[in-house]
């Protein structure tokens, strides 16, 4: 990867991330995963076209649910807490955003370096 596509992967994830903690602040146990899902879809779409390929948007939902499917299996923790912390008035509107950050950013890079070799792989044998 080289420093501009890293620079737009960058800047795609932390807006992805953004947005996905902004649905997490709302205190209703579920609704992240649901948010993360959307978030990481946008995310792979966008992160496709920095290295230069095309993604339906089934694909890409695919892509994101496997992607924050190994996240959780990483971090249960994590993802347990996020959800958990929306049941006590107050605590998950700060809680469960910042754990989505964290999570999303993770499996945001984890999704670029695989497309970023996925198309390397598919440009070296068209070539």
């Amino acid at each position: 990867m080289n420093d501009e596509q890293k620079r737009k992967c960058h800047a795609i994830i932390h807006a992805h991330a953004a947005a996905a903690a902004a649905g997490n602040a709302v205190p209703v146990p579920g609704l992240g995963v649901a948010t993360d899902t959307v978030a990481m879809t946008s995310m792979a779409m966008s992160l496709c076209g920095v290295f230069g390929g095309e993604m339906t948007q089934e694909a890409a939902k695919v892509l994101a649910i496997s992607a924050i499917k190994n996240t959780m299996l990483k971090q249960p923790i994590r993802m347990l807490a996020k959800e958990l912390s929306k049941l006590v008035p107050g605590l998950g509107s700060i809680v469960a955003p910042g754990i989505s950050i964290v999570m999303l950013e993770a499996a945001g890079w984890t999704l670029a370096q695989e497309l970023e070799g996925r198309f390397r792989r598919a440009s070296v044998s068209a070539a």
